[in-house]
C-alpha cells in the first residue's frame, strides 16, 4: 500500500467516521504531520507523548493506514475459565441493569470472584477484567 496515497481531505473524512478514540488520535497525528507540523507540535497539540507521535508517523510511513491498526494483544491468559467469565459477566450485567441503590464497585466484583471461584484478584486486575466486557 502506498503510504502517501491519502490526501488531507481523505484523512479528514476518515477521522470524522472513526469511532475508536485511539485510532482517531493516530489519524490526527498523521494529518498534522502531512500538514507540515513538527512531531513536537503534534504531541503538544494532541496531548500525547512525542514517542507515540514518532511511532504512529513511522508506522504510517512504512505501512500506511494498515500500520496504524492495533495489533491483538496476547497477554497472560485469564485465571478464570470461559464459563466462569460468562457467569461473572452475567452477575455484573444483572447488578448494573437492575437499578441497584448502590453502584457495583470493583471491590464487590473482587469479593464475588473470590467467593464464587476461590480466586483472589488484585483490584487493578478486576478492573482490567471488566474492560474486556
Amino acid at each position: 500500500m502506498d503510504s502517501f496515497c491519502h490526501d488531507n481531505a481523505a484523512l479528514s473524512k476518515l477521522i470524522r467516521k472513526e469511532k475508536n478514540a485511539r485510532m482517531k488520535l493516530k489519524l490526527l497525528a498523521v494529518l498534522h504531520f502531512q500538514d507540515g507540523k513538527s512531531r513536537y507540535q503534534i504531541a503538544d497539540f494532541l496531548k500525547v507523548s512525542r514517542t507515540s507521535v514518532n511511532r504512529w508517523v513511522s508506522l504510517y510511513l512504512s505501512s500506511g493506514l494498515e500500520g496504524l491498526k492495533d495489533k491483538p494483544h496476547c497477554g497472560r491468559p485469564s485465571i478464570l475459565s470461559q464459563d466462569q467469565l460468562i457467569q461473572l459477566k452475567r452477575y455484573v450485567d444483572n447488578k448494573s441493569n437492575h437499578g441497584e441503590k448502590r453502584k457495583l464497585t470493583g471491590g464487590d466484583i473482587q469479593l464475588y470472584i473470590e467467593k464464587q471461584f476461590g480466586v483472589k484478584y488484585e483490584i487493578s486486575s478486576v478492573y482490567k477484567l471488566m474492560e474486556r466486557f
